[in-house]
C-alpha cells in the first residue's frame, strides 16, 4: 500500500522537508496516473487545474516528479476562483512524468458493497512532519450508484489524508477517494465508480478507457513478474474465503487484461444487454433486473455477475459464478467482433483462446455455448482446441496446440436494451410538475430519478437533461438508440422537447464547431414522441385501442384536425367547435391522422386535440410554433403526403427525424423542410407500458400546515 500512495505539494514543496506547501494525498492507479481529489491539486488556482503549471508528487521513496492535472470533476465555473467547498465527485487525474515504474492499486470492478470493513491511507503532518498514516474504520452509505458520498466511521481522515484510498480490506479493492471529514464523528469518501462521470462526453469516455486499459494490463504484468507473493492478485488469493468459486483472482487478472484490449463499449446500455442475458441463461428462472446500473467498461460487468444464487437462495450444485463470467466474456467478444475493427482481430483471437482453453470444470452444455456465441457463424465445423477439442482415439498420444480461431458469431437480432419514458404529471400544488425518468423495456418498467414535489414549467428543461442522458446511455446499444417517449399533460403538448440537447455543442482546438451526434437535438438523433398523461388514469376506451391498430397496420391517410385550418390557417375565422371537431373525427377512418398547423396546448388547437383524443386517436401530428407562419395550405398538404408514403405508423419516425435534421440545419436549412419546422408527434399506445385495470384518482387538497 505504502509504495502506491502519494503526497502532492505545491511546486517546489516535494523537496521541502517541512512540508509547508504539503496539499494532500493521492495513489497510483495506473503506471504515470494519480487519482486525488480536486479540491486537493484546487490549492493550486487556475494554472494547476488546467494543468499549465506542474505540482510536486512524491512517492514513498522521496522521489519527486511534476505532475499535471489532466481531470477535474467537476471544473469550477472560475477556476482561478476555486470553490472552498467542492461539490461531488470532487476528483482529479493526476499525469505524473517518468512514473512508468510505479506500483498502482487494484480499484474495484464494482459498486462498493456497503457497509464495509475499510482501511484508509494517506499523508499528513499530524506529528509536525510529513508522514505516512493509515487507519480502519467501516464505508456506509452510498454505494456509488446514485452519486452520493460514503460516509466512514471509525478512525477519521486527519488533515493531509484527502485524496488518499479507501481499501475494502474483505475484498482487497480500492472503493473509495477520501474526502476529508464530514459532519460529527463521520469521515467522507467518493466511490471510485464516479470515474464514470468522466465517460458522459467522447473525450473523456476515451480518457477513462485508456486509464483502466492501463491499469489491467499493469496488474497483469505485475503478476506475471512477481507471482501471488508482491501483486494485488496475490493479496486477493489470500483475502478468499473456504469454499469460494472457481473464478479465481488469477483468473480475473487474465480475463480484465484481455477485455482492456477491446474497443470499449460506447454506453452502458450495451454493457447491461450483455448481463441482463447471462443472468437470465445462468439463473434459468424468470428475471428481472432489479437495480439499474451505470457500467462504463467491460470489466464492470464482470463485477455485477458475483454471487449468483438460484431463486431459493441456494447455490444450484455448480458454480454459476464462473458460468457467468465466461459466458459474458464470450458475448462481449462476440458483440465487439460483430463491429469489424481491424484493430480488434488480434485481442479477439486471443480472448477466444483463452476462453476455450480454461480448465475449469464446467458443465459440458455450458463449453458449447460459449463455443456457439464465438464461433456459430462460421461456414463450416472448426477445429476445437483446449477442452472443446474431440479426445484422442484409444491406445494413442496426441500432441495440440493451442488454436487461437477467429471469432465468427452468430448475427443476433439486436435492438435498444430500453427506451425512455419520462413522465411529467399535471399539476397538484402550487406551480409543479411532478416527473419522473423511466426505462421502459419490453416486459418490465423501472425508475431511474424522478421528483415528487416536482419543478415549476421553467425549470423542467433544466431539470430533466441529465435524466434523460442518464436514461439513453442505458438504452442505447451500438447503432440501436433508444426513443424517447414524453408522457405529459395537454397545456405541455407544445413544449420544445425534440429540441433539448442533452450535451453543449463540442468544438476543435482552433474553435471550429465539431458535429458530435450525442450533442445533436433530441429530435435530430433519436426518435422523440409525445403520449397524453391524462388518459393514462383510466383503462383505455375501446375507439383508442381500435384506431391504434388501425394506424400499426395502414395504410395511413390524413385528416385536417381542424376542420378549417388548411384554408383560412390556424388563426383564421369559422373555427369549429369542439362537439363537431369530435363527431367528424369519430367518422374518420381509423387509419386517419389528424394533422394540424399549429399549435395545441391552447385556443382552438386545444380544443381540436381534446376532439381527436376523445374520439381515440393514437397518432396526431401538428407544428408547435404559435405564430408567424402563412403556410397551413403547404402544411396539411406535404403532411398528408408524409403520412401516405409513410403507411404506418412506424413508418413516420424515419420521415419526421429526417425533417428535423433538414429544417433545423443552423447553417443552410433545407427549403424543401422548411414547412415542417417544430413539427410534433403524438405516438401513444394504450398497451405499453399497461394502463391501470381501474380508474386512478388524484390524492386530495393538501391540508394547511397551518390550520
Amino acid at each position: 500500500m505504502r509504495r502506491s500512495v502519494v503526497r502532492i505539494s505545491a511546486p517546489g514543496g516535494g523537496y521541502d522537508p517541512s512540508g509547508d506547501r504539503f496539499w494532500g494525498s493521492g495513489f497510483f492507479v495506473a503506471p504515470g496516473w494519480v487519482l486525488t481529489c480536486a479540491h486537493v491539486v484546487g490549492n493550486g488556482g487556475g494554472g494547476v487545474l488546467s494543468g499549465d503549471t506542474a505540482i510536486d508528487v512524491t512517492d514513498w521513496r522521496e522521489r519527486t516528479r511534476p505532475g499535471r492535472v489532466a481531470l477535474v470533476l467537476p471544473l469550477p465555473a472560475d477556476p482561478a476562483d476555486p470553490p472552498r467547498r467542492w461539490e461531488l465527485p470532487d476528483l482529479a487525474l493526476v499525469e505524473v512524468a517518468g512514473a512508468d515504474d510505479a506500483e498502482c492499486l487494484w480499484l474495484s470492478d464494482r459498486s462498493a458493497v456497503v457497509p464495509a470493513r475499510i482501511s484508509l491511507h494517506g499523508w499528513s503532518r499530524e506529528t509536525g512532519e510529513p508522514g505516512l498514516r493509515f487507519g480502519v474504520g467501516t464505508a456506509t452509505g452510498s454505494d456509488g450508484s446514485d452519486g452520493g458520498a460514503m460516509l466512514l466511521r471509525g478512525e477519521i481522515p486527519v488533515a493531509g489524508c484527502s485524496g488518499g484510498p479507501v481499501v475494502d480490506v474483505a475484498r482487497g479493492a480500492v472503493i473509495g477517494v477520501s474526502k476529508g471529514r464530514g459532519q460529527g464523528t463521520a469521515g467522507l469518501a467518493v466511490p471510485v465508480t464516479a470515474l464514470r462521470r468522466m465517460a458522459n462526453d467522447r473525450p473523456g469516455r476515451e480518457r477513462l478507457h485508456a486509464l483502466v486499459r492501463a491499469h489491467d494490463l499493469h496488474h497483469l504484468s505485475r503478476y506475471r513478474a512477481v507471482g501471488t507473493r508482491g501483486s494485488w492478485t496475490g493479496v486477493q488469493h489470500a483475502l478468499r474465503p473456504p469454499g469460494a468459486g472457481a473464478f479465481t483472482p488469477v483468473l480475473r487478472t487474465h480475463l480484465f487484461a484481455r477485455l482492456a484490449e477491446l474497443t470499449p463499449p460506447a454506453t452502458p446500455g450495451e454493457v447491461m444487454t450483455l448481463v441482463d442475458a447471462v443472468k437470465r441463461r445462468v439463473i434459468q428462472d424468470p428475471y428481472q433486473p432489479g437495480t439499474e446500473h451505470d457500467p462504463r467498461t467491460w470489466r464492470e460487468g464482470v463485477g455485477l455477475l458475483y454471487d449468483l444464487r438460484d431463486t431459493e437462495g441456494q447455490g444450484p450444485g455448480r458454480d454459476l459464478e464462473l458460468e457467468a463470467v465466461l459466458l459474458y466474456a464470450a458475448r462481449v467478444a462476440a458483440a465487439v467482433s460483430l463491429a469489424g475493427r481491424p484493430e480488434d482481430e488480434k485481442p479477439l483471437k486471443e480472448l477466444s483462446g483463452w476462453l476455450t482453453g480454461r480448465e475449469e470444470p464446467l458443465q459440458a452444455v455450458i463449453r458449447e455455448e460459449i463455443d456457439q456465441i464465438l464461433h456459430g457463424g462460421e461456414d463450416g465445423p472448426g477445429e476445437p482446441s483446449g477442452p472443446l477439442a474431440p479426445e484422442p482415439r484409444p491406445g494413442t498420444v496426441e500432441l495440440r496446440k493451442t488454436v487461437h480461431r477467429k471469432i465468427v458469431p452468430d448475427v443476433p437480432a439486436v435492438r435498444a436494451r430500453a427506451d425512455v419514458l419520462v413522465e411529467i404529471d399535471p399539476l397538484l400544488y402550487g406551480d409543479s410538475y411532478p416527473w419522473r425518468v423511466k426505462l421502459l423495456r419490453e416486459d418490465d418498467l423501472v425508475t431511474l430519478r424522478g421528483d415528487d414535489r416536482g419543478v415549476p414549467r421553467a425549470r423542467l428543461r433544466e431539470t430533466l437533461l441529465e435524466p434523460i442522458a442518464e436514461a439513453v446511455r442505458q438504452g442505447d446499444v451500438g447503432e440501436h438508440l433508444a426513443a424517447v417517449e414524453v408522457v405529459l399533460p395537454r397545456e405541455l403538448f407544445d413544449e420544445p422537447l425534440d429540441s433539448w440537447q442533452l450535451a453543449q455543442p463540442c468544438t476543435a482546438e482552433d474553435g471550429t464547431p465539431l458535429l458530435d451526434p450525442d450533442t445533436l437535438p433530441l429530435g435530430e438523433r433519436r426518435v422523440v414522441v409525445l403520449r397524453d398523461r391524462r388518459r393514462r388514469d383510466v383503462p383505455a376506451i375501446p375507439e383508442w385501442r381500435r384506431r391504434w391498430g388501425g394506424a400499426q397496420r395502414g395504410p395511413l391517410t390524413a385528416v385536417p384536425l381542424r376542420r378549417e385550418a388548411p384554408l383560412r390557417g390556424h388563426d383564421g375565422p369559422g373555427r369549429e367547435s369542439g362537439r363537431s371537431a369530435y363527431g367528424r373525427l369519430s367518422d374518420a377512418e381509423d387509419t386517419a391522422v389528424p394533422v394540424y398547423c399549429g399549435p395545441v396546448s391552447g385556443g382552438p388547437g386545444a380544443t381540436a386535440m381534446e376532439a381527436a383524443l376523445a374520439a381515440g386517436h393514437a397518432v396526431v401530428i401538428w407544428r408547435r410554433c404559435a405564430t408567424g407562419h402563412t403556410d397551413c395550405a403547404e402544411f396539411h398538404h406535404r403532411a398528408s403526403r408524409l403520412v401516405g408514403e409513410a403507411r404506418t405508423a412506424a413508418g413516420l419516425h424515419r420521415r419526421i427525424r429526417s425533417l428535423r435534421i433538414r429544417s433545423g440545419d443552423p447553417d443552410d436549412p433545407d427549403p424543401d423542410a422548411l414547412w415542417a419546422r417544430s413539427i410534433a408527434l403524438l405516438f401513444d399506445s394504450p398497451d405499453h407500458p399497461p394502463l391501470p385495470e381501474a380508474p386512478l384518482h388524484a390524492p386530495g387538497v393538501r391540508p394547511d400546515p397551518l390550520s
